[in-house]
């Protein structure tokens, strides 16, 4: 397994199209970035997009779970510009056997510019009754826990 600093810190570039008139990342974006962001932090750890997210290429099956959003919260700190490097770092916590959230930190040169949160719950896809969180979520969030000293 690779070290978690490979999947829970990520970087991006802020993009011209992804900033408003004044410049300035428009607020949306935000939200955004922290859903691409935990689908690159699974990709890196080693799920396959098509284990969890339906409609995926080459997925014959969709998944028995849906993760809907059911919480998102954003802060934005000091403003973020075309062209900046942010480095991205989540904290996914496990709420109970079928939620969790994930946290994340948006900074510029260690800088925080930016914080969010994204809450899922875990449902059966057919019924929408709530169910545990998929295995492969489950071994994402225990082994984002290892190692890690103090939340974000």
């Amino acid at each position: 397994m690779p070290s978690s600093d490979h999947w829970l810190q990520l970087q991006r570039n802020v993009r011209f199209g992804e900033t408003d008139a004044a410049g300035v990342m428009h607020f949306y974006q935000l939200f955004r970035w922290c859903h691409e962001s935990w689908e690159e932090s699974l990709a890196r750890y080693g799920i396959a997009a098509a284990a969890i997210f339906p409609g995926c290429r080459d997925n014959c099956q969709v998944p028995t779970v849906a993760l809907p959003v059911v919480h998102c919260e954003a802060d934005f700190q000091r403003p973020v510009h075309g062209g900046d490097e942010l480095r991205i770092l989540l904290e996914p916590q496990r709420l109970n056997p079928g939620c969790f959230e994930v946290k994340y930190r948006f900074q510029l040169e260690d800088m925080d510019v930016a914080r969010g949160l994204i809450r899922h719950l875990a449902i059966e896809s057919e019924s929408r009754r709530r169910c545990a969180l998929p295995e492969p979520i489950d071994l994402w969030l225990e082994a984002s826990t290892v190692g890690r000293l103090e939340p974000i």
